[in-house]
C-alpha cells in the first residue's frame, strides 16, 4: 500500500497548544481506541504530559472481547497511572471516571483543603482523532458541549468545560504525529478511521484489511460467508460485492463501492468483536 500519512496544520497547532497549556492543568485524560490500543498511543504526547497524572480510557470498548481488554487494561496502569474500559456512548457508563479522577489528584485536593482553598482542579483530555473524545466529554458533562461525529478530524480547537466533580475540562482535537514510521501502526489508524478517507486509497485499504484477516483471524471475514482462506484479496473483494449486490452493468463487481463497505462494516461493529493490537 501506498505510505499513510497524515498531519494537517492545525495538529502541529494542537501540540503546541497542548504543550502551552500542560502547565495549567493537574492530569491527563487519555482516550485511547479499543480497537486498537497500542496503535493509538501517540508518541509526541509522552514529552508533552511529562509527570502529569494519567487516566488511560480504552473507549469503544463494547467492540472488542472483554478478555483481550484486561490485558490491555493491565499493561496501562502504573505508577501515577490508572486505565479503565468504557462505552462512553452508553447512559452512566461514565460513572466510573470521576472517582478515578479524584483519585489520582488526592493529594493535591487535599493540601488545597487544608489551606481552605475549594478550587476546581484542571484535566486535559487527549487522544488520536475518532478515539470518541468529544463523547467522552459529553457524557462526562451531562449534556452535549462538543461536536462529534464518526470521522477524523471533527474537533479542531481547543474549549475549557466545567464538570460537577470539580473538575473544568480541556478539551483538544484528536492528534496524531508528523511522520508515523510503522505503516502497520498507520493501516490500523486508518481502519479504525483515526485518518481521514480522502487521505487514503479505501481499496488498497480493503486489500490491507483483508490480508490482516489471513495472517491474523480470518473468521472475521464469516460475517461475509467466506470461508476459503485460500482466495485472494480482490477475489474476497468480489465475492463480498455478490453478498451485497455491489453490481454494476453485466453484474461486474463495484469495487469501490464493496471496499468502502468492507471498513465501515468493521468500523461499525458488524464484523465481530475485533482487537487490532
Amino acid at each position: 500500500m501506498t505510505k499513510i500519512n497524515w498531519f494537517p496544520g492545525h495538529m502541529a497547532k494542537a501540540l503546541r497548544d497542548m504543550a502551552d497549556e500542560v502547565k495549567n492543568i493537574d492530569m491527563v485524560i487519555y482516550v485511547l481506541d479499543a480497537r486498537a490500543p497500542k496503535s493509538s498511543v501517540n508518541p509526541e504526547f509522552i514529552g508533552i504530559i511529562g509527570n502529569k497524572p494519567i487516566l488511560y480510557v480504552l473507549n469503544k470498548a463494547d467492540m472488542v472481547d472483554e478478555k483481550i481488554l484486561i490485558k490491555h487494561i493491565d499493561s496501562f496502569k502504573g505508577e501515577n497511572c490508572e486505565a479503565v474500559t468504557l462505552n462512553s456512548t452508553q447512559s452512566g457508563a461514565i460513572k466510573k471516571i470521576k472517582p478515578i479522577m479524584t483519585k489520582l489528584c488526592f493529594e493535591k485536593l487535599q493540601k488545597y483543603k487544608q489551606k481552605g482553598f475549594n478550587i476546581n482542579l484542571r484535566a486535559m483530555v487527549i487522544g488520536v482523532p475518532n478515539s470518541g473524545k468529544s463523547t467522552l466529554i459529553n457524557n462526562l458533562c451531562g449534556v452535549k458541549k462538543t461536536i462529534t461525529g464518526n470521522k477524523a478530524g471533527v474537533t479542531r480547537g481547543k474549549q475549557w468545560l466545567s464538570l460537577d466533580n470539580g473538575f473544568e475540562l480541556l478539551d483538544t482535537p484528536g492528534t496524531l504525529y508528523p511522520k508515523i514510521e510503522n505503516q502497520s501502526v498507520a493501516e490500523k489508524l486508518a481502519f479504525i478511521g483515526s485518518i481521514k478517507n480522502e487521505v487514503v486509497d479505501m481499496g488498497e485499504l480493503a486489500v490491507d484489511f483483508i490480508n490482516y484477516c489471513k495472517h491474523n483471524d480470518f473468521s472475521i471475514l464469516s460475517y461475509y460467508g467466506v470461508t476459503d482462506k485460500n482466495l485472494s484479496p480482490i477475489e474476497i473483494i468480489e465475492h463480498i460485492a455478490k453478498v451485497k449486490h455491489y453490481l454494476q452493468k453485466g453484474a461486474e463487481p463495484d469495487y469501490d463501492r464493496t471496499c468502502f463497505a468492507i471498513i465501515d462494516d468493521f468500523r461499525k461493529g458488524k464484523l465481530g468483536k475485533i482487537c487490532l493490537d
